[in-house]
């Protein structure tokens, strides 16, 4: 009887390990559930923006509010009466910008019809100018009794005017849920200032390992310091940029320059798209407060220009490169909290990318992303022939290590 020889067994395979091929084939499926699953988060984030918008201002208030808390604790007052004196100030400070406002906002709401219907008559006129968007010719009349001729309806009036009137029963229908939120903002924004201490402790003592105590700890205090002291200097910039920009229209001769510089510090607040929408009312203001000529670009062009300063000299000296965020990943954020949730998405945008930026440093999975949320303030970019020499990893150790 031959002997057969010894033949080396192979490697186990998806086709002989049993449940391997089940497994891979299942492998694509668990993925687009994944995906699924994410989508149907997103938009449930979205549905529920009004219970979830004031928690997570609150939140970035909290944070931003914070330091202040501690500072006030370390002089011998309590958290409780803290939370509730920079609250309160917070309240009055909001209060006194909008009574400030308030009159040449009523005085502008009153001259709204006029406003438009001098927008119209520049509409009117562009239209005429322009061959193909003027109104249709009247047929010409025929022969029989005179019948008087009656012009066919405009239908971009017609538009403005119903425009006009769904606009102001949406303000009115959106006024009480705008002050229920607020409301809710500001108790809760109290109440974690109040228990952030608390809060934060607790959450700290339930963790087992000392490292992830650490890390969560400073991770935290690190975030409530960066988004403090960024919006601290945005609101300095935003006051000193509506302050000049009242200053320029009211010598332009510009009605209600009070409230354009407000508008103007207020929207300062939402990046790359604020600034755009100001420039649109601005030119729309001229178009309607002047006479045709070089004379309506005039306030657009002064509140350009003082932007231009604020946004390539005066905030990089105050903001800091510490706080300096890459260009590309702010506009992102502002899109995708702008779509998710409106105005109050697009202002909380960047803070929250701030705290984003602290979790990822403190990730070594994450710090690939810090690389493109920070950009090119911390060093300028290598070369790609020197890229190709070395592996990635030792790049990004040697940035982060």
């Amino acid at each position: 009887m031959t002997a057969t020889p010894d033949v080396p067994a192979r490697p186990p395979t998806a086709s002989t390990v049993p449940g391997a091929r089940a497994a891979a084939a299942a492998y694509p499926g668990r993925r687009t559930l994944q995906a699924l699953l994410v989508l149907a988060a997103l938009f449930a984030v979205r549905e529920a923006r009004p219970l979830l918008a004031p928690v997570v201002l609150a939140v970035v208030l909290t944070f931003t509010l914070a330091p202040g808390v501690r500072w006030l604790h370390r002089h011998g007052l309590p958290s409780q009466w803290g939370a509730l004196v920079l609250v309160t100030a917070l309240l009055l400070g909001a209060v006194s910008v909008a009574a400030a406002l308030a009159r040449p906002a009523a005085h502008w709401w009153e001259s709204a019809p006029r406003t438009v219907a001098q927008l119209m008559e520049q509409v009117e006129k562009l239209r005429e100018a322009v061959p193909g968007l003027g109104a249709a010719p009247l047929a010409p009349a025929r022969a029989g009794p005179t019948r008087t001729a009656t012009p066919p309806a405009d239908p971009l009036k017609e538009k403005l005017a119903s425009e006009g009137v769904a606009l102001t029963g949406l303000v009115l229908a959106r006024g009480v849920s705008v002050l229920l939120s607020a409301a809710a903002t500001v108790l809760l924004t109290y109440f974690l200032l109040a228990s952030e201490h608390w809060l934060l402790s607790r959450t700290v003592e339930a963790l087992p390992r000392r490292r992830t105590r650490a890390l969560l700890l400073g991770g935290v205090r690190a975030a409530q310091r960066d988004i403090s002291r960024y919006l601290a200097a945005l609101a300095l910039i935003n006051a000193t940029v509506g302050v000049l920009t009242a200053s320029a229209l009211w010598l332009l001769g510009l009605p209600n320059p009070l409230l354009w510089g407000g508008l103007t510090a207020l929207l300062g607040f939402i990046p790359y798209l604020g600034p755009l929408v100001v420039m649109g009312l601005l030119l729309l203001a001229g178009i309607t407060s002047f006479a045709p000529g070089p004379a309506v670009f005039g306030p657009m062009l002064a509140y350009l220009a003082l932007h231009a300063v604020e946004s390539n000299v005066v905030s990089p000296l105050v903001v800091g490169q510490r706080l300096s965020l890459s260009a590309l990943s702010v506009f992102l954020s502002v899109l995708f909290w702008g779509w998710l949730w409106g105005v109050v998405g697009a202002v909380i945008a960047v803070p929250l990318l701030i705290g984003l930026r602290n979790l990822c440093r403190r990730r070594r999975s994450l710090r690939l992303l810090c690389l493109y949320l920070e950009g090119t303030h911390r060093a300028p970019p290598p070369s790609l022939r020197s890229l190709l020499r070395s592996p990635a990893p030792i790049r990004v150790r040697r940035r982060f290590g």
